[in-house]
């Protein structure tokens, strides 16, 4: 299964022809930006400093994690395990990671724009025009293109928007229609900055992946693992200590090697968070591993352990990396999964 990526850091826009266009605004500087992820839950504060003496009036955009449609995996969207048994249900069917907002400690009844693209050409009023949901994935969306006609699915099909597959589960020949199209979100909202400190914070949940297995260890001449290895090890900044940690509870069986923890994935996209005045003042990321027995790893500078669970690294002046947005891998203990 893989995750969407978290989606990070708001950002100034302006609707322009076509919608939403970012755009900087000199005025308002980053004070402090306090992150925190879970497996459960991102909670984003923060302060924001209007360095003028007037009133910035200011429509800002927090753009959420495109989803894409595809036959070959499945995409961790959390409104699928959260209405499955997996934490509080999310009721707005199309609020898919549960999103919810504060400006100034007061509720936000933000806008949702949603697009649906392909090879980056917007089909949004198509799907819409043939009542299709546009969500690529779950039971309204597959039970609305069942009952397109012939010239609607080849259509869709020339477009590249869906495929289709015929199958035989003792019913005699079925078909199945699978969506390929991205769906892209972006929640906006006015908001007047006055002079001094104004504080926002997002909650919602994250789009979480991962495998059945730890996948990444290298296998002793076996170039493709020993690649794979190097991959991870970049991607989230593996330690000697964590290889040594998994090395240790190795689980051999006809001539087989296996661990007992189960591979998760986030991702934190904050590279969108680079239109505010100047750096960000002061920035902490808190990283919540989930269980005690879980591991974890990701990339960070001066990172300490600050609780049984919990993870933290601050900075001041700060900007991020933008050549690397935030991955963490999460290894969760086999009887810990639920």
């Amino acid at each position: 299964m893989l995750a969407a990526p978290a989606a990070g850091n708001d950002t100034m826009a302006q609707l322009g022809t076509g919608g939403l266009v970012f755009v900087t605004n000199d005025q308002i500087k980053m004070a402090s930006e306090d992150l925190y992820i879970s497996p459960t839950e991102v909670r984003v504060t923060y302060e924001f400093e209007n360095t003028s003496a007037e009133d910035q009036h200011i429509l800002v955009a927090f753009p959420m994690p495109d989803i894409q449609g595809s036959g070959d995996f499945m995409v961790a969207v959390p409104i699928h395990s959260a209405n499955y048994g997996n934490g509080e249900p999310i009721e707005d069917p199309d609020n898919l990671f549960g999103f919810e907002t504060t400006f100034n400690g007061a509720p936000i009844d933000a806008e949702l724009h949603q697009y649906v693209f392909n090879n980056n050409i917007d089909y949004t009023k198509l799907l819409k025009n043939l009542g299709v949901p546009l969500e690529p994935f779950g039971e309204a969306t597959f039970n609305a293109l069942a009952k397109l006609d012939a010239d609607d699915i080849q259509n869709l099909t020339r477009l590249g928007l869906i495929f289709s597959y015929e199958f035989e589960a003792g019913k005699g020949p079925e078909v199945d229609i699978v969506p390929l199209w991205t769906l892209r979100s972006t929640y906006s909202w006015e908001a007047t900055f006055k002079p001094g400190i104004s504080d926002v914070v997002h909650t919602y949940r994250p789009s979480v992946g991962g495998t059945v297995a730890t996948t990444f260890l290298p296998r002793q001449d076996d170039e493709d693992s020993e690649q794979r290895f190097a991959d991870y090890a970049k991607k989230y900044c593996i330690e000697d200590s964590l290889v040594s940690t998994l090395r240790k509870q190795a689980i051999t069986q006809d001539g087989w090697t296996n661990y007992p923890y189960y591979e998760n994935w986030i991702s934190y996209i904050w590279s969108t968070g680079n239109n505010w005045s100047g750096s960000i003042g002061k920035f902490t990321l808190t990283v919540d591993k989930g269980h005690t027995d879980n591991l974890v790893s990701f990339c960070g500078e001066g990172v300490k352990k600050i609780g049984p669970t919990t993870f933290q690294m601050t900075a001041t002046d700060w900007w991020p990396p933008y050549e690397q947005e935030l991955e963490i891998l999460l290894l969760k203990k086999v009887e810990d999964i639920e």
